[in-house]
């Protein structure tokens, strides 16, 4: 989910903030996604609210014509990220641990690295960082890159977040995740608290309307 946002503010800024049903297509579109999804509005609006508790996501009301809730994420503010950064780990959450030239080739729409180098030395300032949130790792047998994965949700620091949606990666051998997995009982309020914002926005905007 935050990936879907990052990724669409840097390609479609004009269509950004997103609302719920704009983002639930981002989530589960074919493209630039491994793996692809098939999330429903709850999970989505679940993990909106899981990551605005966490201070990574802010609610727009509506304003200026528009009628319903949107949604902006304040990664960058959050994590002290630059743009390029923010570009760098929205494709690692949205397709998974990648090569140099790989993520170089996937951020092209969002932003500008002069060659690998520029780009390496960006994301190892994000693995410096505390705590870090890429981390490098070891080449595959027959491989001669290494790979790049984001620790998002990983259990490390206070960012961490609902499952990171465009990247659920289920523990297999030495390569394991800790997802943000919810008990049953914090997936429930986080749907109600998702309810209840949407419902504050629908109100916001009769009132607006009422009062015309």
């Amino acid at each position: 989910m935050l990936g879907s946002l990052v990724e669409k503010e840097l390609t479609t800024p004009e269509q950004y903030p997103l609302t719920l049903n704009a983002l639930v297509l981002a989530c589960n579109q074919k493209s630039n996604r491994d793996p692809v999804l098939d999330l429903d509005e709850s999970t989505v609006s679940a993990a909106v609210t899981t990551s605005k508790t966490k201070g990574l996501v802010r609610f727009v009301h509506p304003s200026h014509g528009r009628s319903v809730l949107r949604y902006a994420h304040i990664m960058g503010d959050a994590l002290d990220l630059s743009e390029r950064q923010l570009a760098l780990l929205a494709v690692l959450v949205l397709r998974g641990p990648q090569t140099l030239g790989e993520l170089r080739a996937r951020t092209d729409r969002m932003t500008t690295f002069e060659d690998l180098n520029d780009l390496e030395r960006e994301l190892v300032r994000m693995n410096g960082l505390d705590p870090p949130i890429v981390e490098r790792l070891s080449r595959r047998p027959g491989q001669k890159e290494e790979r790049f994965a984001h620790l998002l949700g990983d259990g490390t620091g206070s960012y961490e977040t609902a499952p990171a949606v465009g990247n659920e990666r289920r523990p297999t051998g030495g390569d394991q995740r800790r997802g943000g997995i919810s008990t049953d009982l914090e997936r429930q309020l986080d749907e109600l608290r998702a309810d209840i914002a949407q419902l504050k926005g629908e109100l916001s905007d009769l009132r607006r309307r009422l009062g015309d």
